[in-house]
């Protein structure tokens, strides 16, 4: 006699394609468009390793020097690969220590206010951020902090304090970009901490409250153990992009600022500047490779040393 889930396995990806055609139909435009814009250009990380030119285009340009490694060797040498690299993976891991505590904070508040119409104002305001511009938000910046008529030197001038140039101290940019980060991500971020506090099994605020519990301890002994699950996964997603900077804030928020270039140069950025100023195709596209390989180098890492600790956490 055969055994039915045998018989169900064996008809596979076809059964459910039949069994549920209407949703894989209403998935198709999102599979086309990962597939066109995601996957088929991933043939065009060929030119890293390659002496590219116009006349013979990508896949007929002559193979690099050194096996293919010329173009790796030169970024490498140019003098900027280890600085965009730190600034890159520094500024990551501030935003993903720092980004997550006040989006989960932002979504404990939330749920835990009583006033409907004020919850909805409150989370709307907060969400609001999230639809402006990168650039919009550069130019309010650049508003703000201009040295001569800047609304912080002005408020400064009014206290009778000396004007600070912003644009030449890098290091108060460590605090700007995160601060920047948390107000245009806080609404999102909230979001999902949010979707998690309401799953929540409601019996254990309850049992809590009939044996005294107050506000607090029922957030930090129920709510924050039970959000932790849901901060591992978003902490896991953060890591396989530690290598990848946010090319519109970084580019944006401090442009071609010579003095904190040093600094605050990251990956992306970097190759954006290099692309358009000598037009190195091989080792511009060799950056790129690299920080794609190092972001899943880091995922994988991350994810295997957490399953040997807490397997039930892990993204595979």
């Amino acid at each position: 006699m055969t055994n039915p889930e045998i018989k169900t396995t064996k008809r596979g990806f076809l059964f459910e394609l039949k069994k549920n055609k209407t949703l894989f139909l209403m998935a198709l435009p999102v599979l086309l468009y990962f597939f066109i814009f995601h996957y088929l250009p991933m043939s065009g990380i060929i030119i890293a390793f390659k002496e590219y030119n116009y006349r013979d285009g990508i896949f007929l340009s002559p193979w690099a020097r050194m096996n293919g490694f010329e173009n790796f060797r030169f970024f490498f040498a140019s003098g900027k690969a280890w600085s965009v690299i730190r600034n890159t993976v520094s500024f990551n891991l501030i935003f993903m220590i720092v980004s997550p505590l006040f989006s989960m904070a932002a979504a404990i508040m939330i749920a835990e206010i009583s006033g409907r119409m004020f919850k909805k104002v409150t989370q709307t305001m907060m969400f609001l951020p999230y639809f402006i511009s990168w650039v919009v938000v550069g130019m309010f910046m650049y508003g703000l902090f201009n040295y001569e008529y800047g609304m912080f030197n002005s408020l400064m001038a009014y206290f009778g304090l000396d004007p600070v140039d912003v644009y030449s101290k890098p290091s108060l940019w460590y605090l700007i970009l995160p601060l920047v980060n948390v107000w245009k991500g806080i609404g999102y971020g909230s979001i999902l901490y949010l979707a998690a506090i309401m799953s929540m099994d409601q019996e254990c605020f309850e049992a809590a409250k009939i044996d005294g519990a107050n506000v607090f301890q029922k957030i930090f002994h129920i709510t924050i153990p039970n959000l932790m699950p849901t901060y591992t996964i978003l902490m896991l997603l953060a890591l396989g992009r530690v290598f990848k900077g946010n090319f519109e804030e970084f580019y944006n928020l401090v442009s071609n600022v010579p003095t904190l270039m040093e600094h605050t140069d990251v990956i992306d950025t970097f190759v954006f500047r290099s692309l358009t100023q000598s037009s190195d195709f091989g080792m511009v596209s060799a950056a790129s490779v690299l920080q794609s390989v190092l972001c899943f180098v880091a995922i994988v890492t991350v994810n295997s040393t957490l399953k040997y600790f807490k397997s039930e956490n892990t993204l595979f």
